[in-house]
Order: structure tokens, then sequence, then C-alpha cells
């Protein structure tokens, strides 16, 4: 049963960077140990899960599908949305056994699928791998439970714990590193920097190293010292500076003022959130970094380490004592850490 709903968490990854703020969602249809039809929420608004899995069974196993068992790693949906209710879909199919990892947190699901299916006499298996489900979902389940983005919090340091040189941009990990920061990137909505990063790195916020998308950019320009020559202000695509309006003309980058800059964090959050960007990256620099930290407002830490000593520079934040290790690995000369927040 659970290497099904591992299959599942494979075929919901595939969708990491198209579906936000929907969940990352893989069904499979097995008969006698056989899947005869898999499938996933490809992109928002589009087909889920669950409807591309009964479209992927061939006309000769149709006949198969009453006596199958249909896993899903999300309890399908009740509501109405972009697409049909997808349990009607599987009452419709006479699926007799559905087993999922996770109940959906959204109200307008929250175990009402479930009783459903059970109501008309499916049998439904829930909680299989519920924390692994509930860990590749992280980002959704902040969305739903806490109303505002999933706030990632990601840096790089030394081994003597500097993320780089004063007012010198600073190489802290190879490149195989740094496509994995890309891979980050192409999964999130929305992508900040500081002043100061903007000013020293020249960044692109690009996902120019991976596959997929790249997120909104976001930089706080507070005291309009951002030029125009810089890559932020190339206009290539969506972009909020935030900060007074530049005399050029922008097609794609928007000037946008927060109502104080001492409360800007909060005011930003609720933007992204009422503009449905449900992921947020956080590149830097070590002040705006530390300013999420003392707010307590993230959710996760991507922490980039590299043997190299610096001996100078600028010091990498601390960990505060909620966060808690969740994942390790190396990847080139580097090591990579996430950490949750401790709820």
């Amino acid at each position: 049963m659970e290497q099904y709903i591992r299959r599942c968490f494979q075929l919901a990854r595939l969708g990491a960077g198209h579906v936000s703020p929907n969940p990352l969602v893989g069904a499979v249809l097995m008969h006698a140990d056989r899947i005869i039809g898999e499938g996933w929420h490809r992109r928002y608004g589009e087909a889920h899960a669950e409807v591309n899995a009964v479209q992927a069974v061939a006309g000769a196993d149709r006949h198969l599908i009453p006596h199958s068992t249909l896993f899903c790693n999300l309890e399908p949906c009740f509501h109405f949305g972009k697409t049909p209710p997808c349990v009607d879909l599987i009452l419709k199919e006479k699926v007799s056994r559905v087993v999922v990892s996770n109940t959906d947190p959204n109200p307008l699901v929250a175990g009402q699928s479930i009783q459903k299916l059970r109501a008309a006499g499916v049998e439904v298996l829930a909680g299989i791998l519920e924390a692994e489900g509930r860990y590749l979902n992280r980002a959704f389940f902040t969305w739903i439970e806490k109303k505002r983005p999933h706030i990632i919090l990601k840096w790089a340091q030394s081994t003597d714990c500097y993320l780089g040189r004063q007012g010198e941009r600073t190489a802290i990990t190879g490149p195989l590193a740094q496509r994995l920061v890309h891979r980050r990137r192409s999964e999130a909505d929305a992508i900040l920097v500081g002043t100061t990063t903007a000013l020293v790195d020249n960044p692109r916020l690009d996902n120019r190293l991976y596959f997929g998308k790249s997120p909104l950019r976001i930089a706080l320009d507070f005291a309009g010292k951002i030029p125009p020559t810089a890559h932020l202000l190339d206009d290539s695509r969506l972009t909020w500076i935030i900060g007074p309006e530049h005399s050029e003309t922008y097609r794609k980058t928007q000037f946008l003022a927060p109502p104080e800059t001492a409360g800007w964090i909060p005011w930003l959050i609720e933007k992204l959130t009422q503009e449905k960007h449900a992921i947020l990256l956080v590149e830097g620099g070590a002040n705006v970094l530390q300013q999420f930290l003392e707010a307590g407002l993230w959710d996760e830490i991507l922490r980039l380490e590299n043997p190299q000593f610096l001996h100078r520079g600028v010091p990498a934040p601390a960990l505060p004592k909620e966060a808690v290790l969740v994942e390790t690995g190396r990847i080139g000369d580097d090591c990579f850490r996430v950490f949750l927040k401790r709820v």
C-alpha cells in the first residue's frame, strides 16, 4: 500500500512550480497489483490528478476501474472550483476503494469527500504516510491554515558562518548548489531581495539554471538607489520594486509604496496573499533575513554550507530555536540543510 502512495508523491512533485496555490497531487489506479492508470495535477486551473489517472486508463482496461483501488496523496476535492469535484468522478466511475495520505485542510473539503465516498459504500483508508504527505504539501498547508504564503528563508554561508565579504559579490557555493537554488526558485511564486543585495550582486533573480518558470521578482528600494541599468529593472518580466517610482517607462515593472517602511513585511505578505502568490523565497541579504526572523514570519529555512573560510565578512543569521532540521544532503562540495519551524 505504501509503495503506491509513494508513487503518488513522485507524480505529485512533477507539478511543482505549476499548480500553486493548489496542492501537489498524484493519483494511481491499481488493479490486482498492476497500475492501470496514473496522473498528476499538471497546471493550475487544469484537470486534477484523479481525472488524469482515469483518462490514462487504456480502453481495454476501463472495465477494471470499478474493481480497482484509487491511491491519492490528498483527499479528492469536494467542491466546484475551476474543475468539477473529483469525488463525483470517483462515484461515477464506481471505484470501489480509495486510499489517501492526507485529508484536505481546505474548509471546502476537510473530510467531506471521504464522508461522501463512505456513505456511498466506497471503502476509504486515510492517513497513509501522513507525515510525508504533509511535508510534500507543506506550502499548501501553510496557505490554507495560516492564510498567507509559505515563507522560505534561503542563504549560503561559509564554514566560519559568513554570507560574503562586505560590499563585495562573493560566490559561496558551487554550480551544483546554485542549480539546486534555481530549482527552488522554479517552485516559488515570488522571490525577494533587499537593496544591498540588489546593488552589490546585481542579481537577475531568474531560473536560468533549471527547468520551468521564473518567479515574480521583488526588491526593496525604499531610498530609490537601484539604478535603471540593474538587471532587476530590465523589464524582462513581472517585477515589484518596493520604493519610489522611476522616471523611465516600464511595462512589466511595478513600483509599490508600502504604508510605512517599518511595517513593510506584513504589508507585503498581505499583498502577496491577495495576488495568490502562495510561496515566497527570501534570498537576502542579511538585514532582510533578520527582519523576517525577528518578526517570526518564516516557515522554512534552506541553508547552504560551503567548506571554505572567509575569515571576515557579513555574518550569517543565527538559526532560531524553533528551527527543526528535517532534511540534509550533499551536492558537489556543498551541504544543504532544510529546517522547518516547530509548531
